[in-house]
């Protein structure tokens, strides 16, 4: 059973940083990929971007690769994001997820998932 576990949400002032990481456990080799997604009150769940666990191979969603980095660490099996210039628009629950039998190459990587974690909250507020 694959777990996906987020951290290292909070409240930060406009202008500042984060670094959130997702710790992943019960992987098989099929899920190639694992990718990060946002979903504020009253908006759609919106994709960032997705890494391969293989090589490391990302894909960012529209103009996130501006200000959202994502990166992995093999032997520990968590993928990070970090987040420069945090806005109040920014605010959201951030969350990871992964599915089987799909490389993170396009922007189809993000229309569905079949295992999430339940989400790290970042607040952007003055």
């Amino acid at each position: 059973q694959v777990q996906l576990v987020e951290s290292g949400g909070g409240l930060v002032q406009p202008g500042g940083s984060l670094t959130l990481s997702c710790a992943g456990s019960g992987f098989t080799s099929v899920y190639e990929a694992i990718g990060w997604f946002r979903q504020a009150p009253g908006r759609e769940r919106e994709g960032i971007s997705c890494i391969n666990r293989r090589d490391g191979s990302t894909t960012y969603k529209d103009s996130m690769q501006d200000r959202f980095t994502i990166s992995r660490d093999i032997a520990k099996d968590t993928v990070y994001l970090h987040i420069t210039n945090l806005q109040p628009a920014d605010t959201a629950v951030y969350f990871c997820a992964t599915r089987p039998f799909t490389v993170c190459s396009s922007y189809e990587w993000f229309s569905t998932f079949s295992y999430r974690g339940l989400g790290t909250q970042v607040t952007v507020s003055s």
